[in-house]
């Protein structure tokens, strides 16, 4: 029986290019972009793929939280 893993993704828009900027907050320096999620989505899935690939039996770390986000007067 396989197990699955599950990563976190945190994902961003390039304000210059406008493409969308995947990075696994688990796996660090892993990160892809692509101009729509679906793309995004699969680089995704290879990157990890090679990620853990080259990183042999490493586990994973940090461990992601959460986020939040804070307004502040301006």
């Amino acid at each position: 029986m396989t197990t699955q893993k599950v990563f976190t993704v945190i994902i961003e828009r390039d304000p210059e290019s406008g493409w969308l900027i995947g990075e696994v907050t688990e796996l660090p320096g892993c990160y892809t972009q692509a101009p729509d999620l679906p793309t995004l989505e699969s680089n995704l899935r290879e990157a990890i793929a090679v990620y853990l690939e080259t990183a042999g039996e490493t586990e994973p770390s940090p461990e992601f939280v959460g986020t939040f986000r804070i307004g502040i007067a301006a």
